[in-house]
């Protein structure tokens, strides 16, 4: 059950009752000083990859224009209640997917609006076939340090079972170009356990992409999530899931691999050069504020959670800030079980007294128990005076991560779980 603000704070519990045509965030721009993060949403894409469940559309190009003026406004509204920010992200969709001109216009704003320390990390995602030299310039030119391109496979045959539709060696051409400029910081994203996927085409696609010397890597294990077409072919039996030995195999493979060529595993999926870290990703799995730009973008903000408007013309034609929905503020006990959830993310754990204070925040403090129980099954151990998955509980991290998020009688019997 969700938390209700009183109407001054104009937290809703969805959308309801055409709440999203009355309401935005505008009266929590008085603490928007106090977040360090900014995320910016581009809803757009040439082609919908059959596996992804992010916002976005293809074929509007005639929105191109009106979301980078109506972006602009935003920035300019909201940039100016805030404080410096340490980390921008923008994603998509395909960020990159404008010709130069909007393309320029775009970062021109975010760099015009957007306070910034001179150490921002500033983000960037690209699909491979999208990045040329000319946008890579606009690029460095505005202040972007970091690039994350999606190469997902360099299998033409794996790709088309994702339905990417990028030819594999332009994955090259877009490090070489964002290199060539001067961004030295570059994330490659893989994607494993495709239907049809081998190992050995795994670390094939390890290889080449290790070839490239990104200073990151985002690891996926394919996730058929609901509402996609590849969820659809999968209930429809036209393709098969790998199967789950052979997936956690392919996980160890990855792990180990990486960390052989010196990328350090510092969260289940993702790697780095010592030094390289996402710190931006690190602020959304440390359970920081960031305040969200562009439609469908979510954010966070003292613990309380909202999305822009999903509805692009209504994201277009709104005022100075977006319609909101989806809208929660979780009580003591639900936060404590989401920071646990995102935190436990971390390679590194979460230090004893943080797992203190969360217990503390927890119902008759239930959450003490689960610990202990997954501790004894080893799943969760001490490690550096800090609680952290084992690498048998990467493998079944959603389970741990579920049974701390939400309070389970079963789970929380103390003679059951701490006796056995």
């Amino acid at each position: 059950m969700l938390t209700q603000f009183n109407n001054s704070e104009l937290l809703l519990q969805g959308n309801s009752c055409g709440f999203e045509q009355q309401f935005n965030a505008e009266p929590w721009l008085t603490e928007a000083n106090t977040v360090n993060s900014v995320y910016i949403h581009v809803p757009f894409c040439f082609h919908k990859c059959h596996y992804c469940d992010f916002f976005s559309i293809a074929g509007a190009e005639n929105l191109y224009e009106p979301f980078i003026k109506r972006l602009t406004k935003e920035l300019e509204f909201v940039g100016r209640h805030l404080d410096i920010v340490k980390t921008i992200y923008i994603g998509g969709g395909t960020p990159t997917i404008f010709e130069p001109k909007l393309f320029e216009d775009m970062l021109q704003s975010v760099a015009m609006y957007l306070p910034r320390t001179a150490q921002c990390e500033w983000t960037i995602e690209a699909n491979p076939e999208t990045v040329t030299a000319q946008k890579a310039e606009s690029m460095v030119r505005h202040g972007v340090n970091r690039v994350s391109i999606g190469a997902q496979s360099f299998h033409p045959t794996l790709l088309k079972a994702l339905e990417r539709w990028h030819d594999p060696t332009s994955v090259g051409k877009a490090v070489d170009c964002v290199r060539k400029v001067g961004i030295s910081d570059i994330n490659l994203d893989l994607i494993y356990a495709i239907p049809s996927q081998t190992e050995e085409q795994m670390f094939s696609d390890l290889n080449q992409a290790i070839s490239l010397a990104p200073t990151h890597f985002s690891c996926y294990s394919l996730i058929y999530e609901p509402n996609t077409p590849l969820r659809v072919r999968l209930e429809k039996g036209e393709v098969n899931q790998i199967e789950h030995e052979l997936e956690a195999s392919m996980f160890e493979g990855v792990k180990s691999h990486l960390e052989q060529e010196g990328y350090l595993q510092y969260e289940i999926s993702n790697f780095a050069k010592p030094g390289k870290e996402c710190k931006h990703n690190i602020a959304y799995w440390t359970n920081q504020s960031w305040w969200p730009f562009g439609p469908s973008a979510s954010g966070h903000l003292s613990g309380k959670r909202w999305k822009n408007t999903p509805r692009i013309p209504a994201y277009i034609s709104s005022g100075n800030m977006p319609p909101i929905v989806d809208v929660e503020k979780l009580d003591s006990d639900k936060s404590a079980g989401e920071s646990f959830m995102v935190e436990l993310r971390l390679v590194r754990g979460v230090d004893r007294a943080r797992v203190e204070e969360l217990i503390s925040r927890s119902n008759n403090r239930w959450r003490e128990n689960v610990i202990k129980r997954y501790v004894h099954d080893g799943l969760l151990h001490w490690k550096n005076d800090c609680l952290a998955l084992t690498k048998t509980g990467m493998r079944f991290a959603d389970t741990v991560m579920l049974a701390l998020l939400m309070e389970d009688e079963k789970m929380t019997d103390t003679k059951e779980r701490t006796s056995t």
